[in-house]
């Protein structure tokens, strides 16, 4: 109901006043219940984390999640020598000797495992993305090193996405990164942009479950044939908008089945909802978080990043642990390695 009055401070001078009054229901949105959990609270985060050796605890806790294993005999029995500044495991059986950071993507870090637990917390927590810049404010390190902690831990992101495929009713569409360099050719053809298959899974309710964001050489039949099967399970149903190279997933023992959108937008197509969803989403992410970064390069460790965030969405309460013992089993990753091209076409 609308209630309005006029009011008059001099003869001169007359303005409306509009007041409204809205039943309960009306005040009220529909709760997504992905988007409103509660995830883990900075305060929660420092109780659990807040020193080297709560720090030193958890890490140990990831990477044996049933105890000590000698990385040379895979004894259980050990001894731990003081002394050392980090934390040091002796094989009763073999003598070997093993710190708690070998062989784990902190080896050779001279930082605190506190500011790689941050560094974990604000990478995990953050919806879409942080940029190197702004974890080195967060964590009051150097540009280079906060590049450095972000990288690592995108690629172990990368190496935990490597173990899933895709699975049931998937949709998928062919998509870019990067765009026209000034002079350079504009579309398809430009030579600032690196080619990308987006793929969604769906369940049988058709809500969206597991993604695929992998860079490939070229749209043709030869790339997405080996594309589908290495992150395609056999017997899925692939819906794509009719693109001729999609045709090839039916060499990985897949249903192909394309529907021609005859240049409609993407709004107009009802079939293709959540793989434009997903893809809207990652430019959102990537244009609200990155000012630039080399898409030859490091693209797929960017998509990867996404697409970890993106897979574990149900339970973000647990998103820091899960990507803590994604780095804690991925092994050592010198800086050199981690600036090493990741050419794919």
């Amino acid at each position: 109901m609308n209630l309005s009055r006029t009011c008059s401070q001099s003869p001169e001078v007359a303005y409306t006043v509009r007041t409204y009054s809205y039943r309960p229901e009306e005040l009220t949105m529909p709760m997504n219940r992905i988007q409103f959990q509660p995830g883990l609270s900075m305060p929660e985060f420092f109780g659990r984390y807040g020193s080297e050796p709560q720090c030193e605890a958890a890490l140990e806790s990831a990477r044996w999640p049933e105890g000590f294993r000698c990385p040379c005999c895979g004894t259980s029995a050990y001894c731990v020598l003081r002394g050392a500044n980090r934390k040091m495991f002796q094989c009763k059986a073999c003598r070997h000797q093993t710190s708690l950071i070998a062989g784990t993507i902190f080896q050779g870090t001279k930082l605190g495992l506190t500011v790689w637990f941050l560094a974990i917390y604000l990478i995990s927590q953050a919806k879409t993305g942080l940029s190197a810049l702004a974890l080195k404010r967060q964590l009051g390190v150097s540009y280079r090193t906060a590049w450095l902690i972000h990288h690592k831990l995108m690629h172990a992101m990368a190496a935990r996405e490597e173990r899933y495929v895709l699975k049931g009713q998937i949709q998928v569409d062919d998509a870019y990164l990067g765009g026209e360099r000034s002079g350079g050719k504009a579309g398809r053809g430009s030579e600032n942009k690196v080619p990308f298959v987006a793929a969604v899974s769906l369940s049988d309710e058709g809500h969206p479950l597991r993604v695929k964001l992998s860079p490939v050489p070229g749209f043709t039949l030869k790339a997405i044939a080996a594309w589908a099967r290495t992150n395609l399970a056999v017997g899925s149903t692939v819906c794509s908008d009719g693109l001729s190279c999609f045709s090839a997933v039916t060499e990985a023992g897949c249903v192909h089945q394309p529907t021609v959108v005859a240049g409609r937008k993407p709004k107009d197509l009802p079939e293709f909802q959540w793989i434009n969803t997903v893809l809207g989403n990652l430019k959102t992410s990537l244009s609200g978080s990155y000012h630039a970064f080399d898409f030859r390069k490091y693209a797929a460790r960017y998509l990867a990043a996404f697409t970890y965030r993106f897979n574990r969405r149900f339970d973000l309460r647990t998103l820091h642990q899960r990507l803590l013992v994604a780095a804690a089993r991925c092994g050592p990753q010198p800086e050199g390695t981690i600036r090493m091209a990741e050419v794919h076409c």
